[in-house]
């Protein structure tokens, strides 16, 4: 039996019910992508999908509607995957296993991906209904969102006549977004070389720490488990000598790592010297970050029974990772000054790769002002090219600006006083959303994001709010309902 069902509206969490159960991690929604296609054709409805499986759906507008302006629906099919260390689900073959109690809905031992399924799921229940007065339509799903808004960069707008959108990719009810951040991917790569050496291999772990979304929440100054890892290296190279096989962190670039972990190579009789030392730094940060990140550990154990030889870093090579991981910019940079408490440019060293031949560092740079945004850049070119090493971006993506006169925005302003008794946050945010990639494809776009209550996004103990995803869809459909 599904585990959503009897819970109303019945069409919207039979939907994501159904989306969960479909493998979609970002990179991997071709199954999603067909999905959709095949919903169209089943009723009937016109639909593309292009070559990144973005889907575009139309429905014309209900009786009194058919010559209202038509309106875009738009969210994305990929979700973040992460897992606990015991559960056991392969993302790319296998769905997510729902769980509600309560108020709550999330995923067993996984992320829920409610960002940004419950999008996909409002946009199906809304097609599928034939009761619901709204204008004409143009559903849009776009893919991988969450690695680089690749999806949204390659759709084609001239498909589109639409000049009003509804972006439902927000986690925060009660928030009417407005303007968001631009970005990119920055690939630090540092080339390594190695010669063999004797010793008691060893495994130094970071883990236990919250993590979260590295634009949405950058600033409640979670840790970064790369980081820590930095911090952890050079101080014990200044007790114990030790020599560097690897290091590894992070899944996501928009992830705040929760995990981190070094191989290292020791002399037995420093074993001793090494734990300590490890254990006492550990309780050290662990009272730096007592308030964000109370699990937050730092241990290290054997890799091997015994001494053997193995690959490591040689001494120049080592010096530059260990430099690059405590120097490379990381975290909140600068703060809004029109906007109060915005975040206006940030780094967040998301995955962090040791291959044969090089060690990989890579940032999500985010930031409302282009010229910050290059600046940061700059400073991660700077210091990896004078650690012999070199920088690539990929995903550039826009900002989002901030339009003075809405009409869009001052309707759904009036509308959620009139449902909720209050007035909505008009805010922008420092998370990037595909709304500025749309603005600079449709001249003239009018647009606003919400969405229902999520928390703790793009993690395991991400959950979504029942009551909020009622409300949510009651707004959506007064607001289609006044867009006449």
């Amino acid at each position: 039996m599904a585990v959503l069902t009897g819970i109303e509206p019945a069409g919207v969490f039979r939907y994501f019910e159904e989306i969960c159960a479909i493998p979609h991690g970002s990179g991997n929604t071709r199954q999603i992508s067909d999905y959709c296609v095949r919903f169209a054709r089943e009723h009937g409805l016109p639909w593309t999908q292009d070559e990144s499986g973005n889907v575009i759906l139309w429905k014309e507008g209900t009786s009194g509607y058919e010559n209202a302006d038509p309106v875009i629906l738009q969210g994305h099919l990929d979700m973040v995957c992460e897992k606990e260390a015991d559960c056991g689900i392969d993302f790319e073959k296998e769905g997510l296993q729902l769980q509600a109690e309560g108020d709550v809905i999330s995923a067993k031992g996984t992320t829920l991906g409610g960002d940004d399924g419950i999008a996909v799921a409002y946009a199906l229940a809304l097609l599928d209904a034939e009761d619901i007065p709204h204008p004409p339509l143009e559903i849009v799903f776009t893919t991988d969102e969450e690695t680089g808004m690749y999806g949204a960069a390659a759709l084609d707008g001239s498909l589109l006549r639409a000049r009003t959108m509804l972006n439902l990719d927000s986690e925060e009810e009660g928030v009417l977004l407005a303007g968001c951040a631009g970005g990119c991917r920055a690939v630090c790569s540092l080339p390594v070389r190695r010669r063999e050496a004797l010793g008691l291999s060893v495994r130094l772990q970071i883990g236990g720490l919250t993590g979260g979304h590295s634009g949405a929440e950058i600033h409640k100054g979670r840790a970064n488990a790369n980081q820590l890892l930095g911090r952890v290296l050079y101080e014990l190279q200044k007790e114990v000598p030790y020599r560097l096989l690897s290091v590894s962190g992070g899944q996501k670039d928009n992830a705040i790592p929760r995990k981190a972990e070094a191989g290292l190579l020791v002399d037995p009789a420093d074993w001793d010297a090494v734990r300590a030392c490890v254990e006492r730094y550990g309780r050290s940060l662990a009272n730096e970050y007592h308030a964000t990140d109370p699990e937050l550990f730092c241990a290290c154990g054997f890799s091997g029974d015994s001494v053997g030889s193995a690959s490591v870093l040689e001494e120049t090579s080592q010096r530059a990772v260990i430099t690059a991981l405590t120097n490379l910019p990381c975290g909140v940079q600068y703060m809004s000054q029109d906007i109060p408490g915005l975040v206006q440019t940030s780094l967040n060293l998301g995955i962090l790769t040791t291959r044969p031949d090089r060690v990989e560092l890579s940032f999500s740079v985010r930031s409302s002002v282009d010229t910050q945004k290059e600046e940061m850049l700059a400073r991660l070119s700077s210091l990896t090219e004078l650690l012999g090493g070199t920088v690539e971006r990929h995903g550039d993506y826009p900002a989002w600006e901030y339009r003075p006169k809405s009409p869009l925005r001052d309707l759904m302003v009036e509308v959620y006083e009139e449902q909720y008794g209050e007035k909505p946050s008009v805010q922008a945010i420092h998370a990037g959303l595909e709304c500025g990639l749309f603005a600079g494809k449709l001249p003239g776009l009018d647009c606003v994001s919400f969405g229902p209550q999520m928390d703790d996004i793009h993690t395991t103990k991400e959950r979504m709010s029942i009551a909020s995803v009622q409300r949510t869809w009651k707004y959506l459909l007064e607001v289609l309902k006044r867009l006449k």
